[in-house]
């Protein structure tokens, strides 16, 4: 206390007592902190890949051709799902091809896919000249199996999911392609114009696709 006087710590042991108790729960804690930061970063980097994804498509979309069905999409789609892939460390054996394959054919050929495009066919109100409707709806497929990907990776990655769970990923990728996905494309239209950079539809299109988490 002071050069004459002298005080002995109290408390110590029950200090230790007390920490080593805790401690545990403390090591848990820790460890959900970081499992929680890796998961935040991956998904970080998901979305950059269904971003680029995404204005890959409204730039195919926007060649004027017509845009009869999705599988002109397919070889965006499967460099996007086998990025996703990498993001989330699935490796490539004979389950996850199906897996994969699943969700392509859902984006592509699937009756999901076709349904998706008569509805967007039948939107009222949107002047827009064919090649930027068609740049929309190429650019929504494309964020939209990006996103439901990432959901579906982003299961198996957090074990609750396999890629052996076929059907469950089948459902889940054509909900993504139900009438939310119709409402979602009428949406971008109307924040989109003629003069509307191609990078910028991209972007517009993905923040209303993204996963809300």
């Amino acid at each position: 206390m002071n050069d004459s006087a002298f005080a002995a710590p109290e408390g110590i042991t029950e200090l230790i007592d007390i920490t080593n108790e805790l401690m545990p729960e403390g090591v848990k804690a820790a460890e959900r902190d970081i499992y929680q930061y890796k998961l935040n970063r991956k998904r970080i980097f998901a979305q950059s890949i269904v971003g680029a994804s995404t204005t890959a498509g409204v730039l195919v979309g926007a060649v004027p051709v017509p845009f009869a069905d999705a599988v002109i999409l397919s070889p965006i789609e499967v460099a996007e799902i086998n990025a996703l892939a990498q993001v989330y460390g699935i490796k490539k054996n004979e389950d996850s091809k199906h897996f994969f394959n699943s969700i392509i054919e859902v984006g592509t050929v699937s009756t999901a896919a076709k349904a998706a495009i008569s509805g967007l066919k039948a939107i009222p109100g949107i002047n827009l000249a064919a090649g930027v409707v068609n740049a929309i709806i190429a650019g929504s497929f494309v964020a939209a199996i990006g996103e439901g990907t990432i959901y579906a990776f982003e299961q198996v990655y957090l074990g609750k999911k396999t890629v052996k769970d076929i059907d469950w990923v089948t459902r889940v990728m054509e909900s993504r392609l139900s009438r939310e996905f119709i409402e979602k494309v009428t949406a971008a239209s109307k924040q989109i114009t003629e003069d509307t950079d191609k990078k910028a539809i991209g972007q517009i299109i993905q923040g209303l696709f993204s996963v809300k988490k």
